[in-house]
């Protein structure tokens, strides 16, 4: 089985386009390309029952993110700030660039 192509990256602003969370804005905090999906901060928000390891420790019930599939996700550009498409260019000098597709400006961080 061959995986897609994703556009997004850590640290992008995205926006969750359908689902329990369709509307919710998060930061990227990892993609796992292999399995196609992203964890977004505050997005798909689980809880996780964890077991005492030691004899002083409780157990508790821990939330946290699950992985959402990056089709879900669309990315949320930071010039015009409207999602919408991304695309790819090759510059001049070679290197590889995202930028939106409506309003035409690099969504590449300015580092």
């Amino acid at each position: 089985m061959r995986q897609g192509t994703t556009y997004l990256k850590k640290g992008d602003k995205v926006e969750v386009i359908t689902g329990k969370d369709k509307g919710r804005v998060g930061k990227i905090l990892k993609v796992l390309r292999d399995k196609d999906k992203a964890l977004v901060e505050r997005v798909n928000m689980i809880k996780r029952h964890t077991k005492p390891r030691e004899m002083n420790q409780q157990g508790q019930i821990v939330e946290k993110e699950a992985a959402i599939h990056v089709s879900n996700l669309q990315l949320i550009c930071p010039e015009c700030t409207k999602t919408g498409r991304i695309g790819r260019k090759i510059l001049e000098d070679g290197s590889k660039i995202r930028y939106c597709k409506s309003c035409g400006e690099s969504i590449e961080s300015k580092s």
